[in-house]
């Protein structure tokens, strides 16, 4: 059965013909999706896509994938850069019934007040959306005194899958102009989840792994590493 945003209604139908409906038996509704994709629905697209454990990333002609690790060298996520434009995914466990985003929207949003941004929400082609501006702080230049924050143009989609949550967040000149957010959209709605059967908490990431060619690369760079350097960047995929 393939997913989407999901309501439920009494079946019109038995209404109009004055059938009462069962006792506590209501229809859920699904929309066909287009995408994004859980593993077990995902279409046969011939699309090429970079398989990250329980993310499969389409590999957009014009785009850059790099994965997003923590200190501990553990993948968390990964972002395609379009031009001068981000979108960075994560993905997270959910319960089996009901979804997760109007809650994440509510929490990032507030987030995003306390730090000096402003997001707001909207339809967008995903469903219910958040657009407006975060706070960042620029990277630093060696040698130079730390850059103050700015705020910078982004937008929040979501999409509850089976048992998992799919989080985006595109940045830069797609997070105003539609015609700038064309591609990253279609590489969002091209994502698959493979979400796994192991238990989970909710909210908690499903796991990432680099692609072997990018962990072998990441391992030799390890190796080499003089003691007391920082971590070398991830390599992209």
């Amino acid at each position: 059965m393939p997913f989407g945003r999901r309501r439920n209604r009494i079946d019109r139908s038995l209404r109009e013909r004055g059938v009462p409906p069962e006792p506590q038996h209501k229809v859920r509704e699904v929309e066909e999706t287009t995408g994004p994709w859980d593993a077990a629905h995902a279409p046969d697209d011939g699309v090429a896509r970079i398989d990250l454990g329980s993310l499969q990333v389409p590999a957009v002609p014009g785009t850059e994938l790099r994965v997003d690790v923590n200190a501990q060298q553990k993948v968390i996520g990964a972002t395609l850069r379009y031009g001068d434009s981000l979108l960075q995914v994560a993905v997270f466990a959910a319960p089996r019934a009901g979804g997760i985003w109007d809650d994440v929207r509510a929490d990032l949003a507030r987030s995003a007040s306390g730090q000096g941004g402003s997001l707001r929400e909207v339809d967008g082609p995903f469903g219910p959306e958040l657009a407006g501006s975060v706070r960042v702080n620029p990277p630093a230049q060696p040698g130079q005194p730390a850059p103050a924050p700015v705020r910078r143009p982004a937008r929040f989609v979501g999409v509850d899958g089976p048992r998992w949550f799919l989080r985006g967040m595109i940045s830069g000149p797609a997070a105003e102009r539609p015609e700038a957010a064309a591609a990253l959209e279609q590489a969002f709605r091209q994502i698959v989840v493979v979400r796994g059967s192991s238990p989970m908490p909710v909210r908690e990431p499903l796991p990432l792994t680099l692609p072997p060619q990018a962990a072998a690369q990441l391992a030799a760079q390890q190796a080499v590493r003089p003691p007391g350097s920082p971590p070398p960047a991830p390599p992209g995929a």
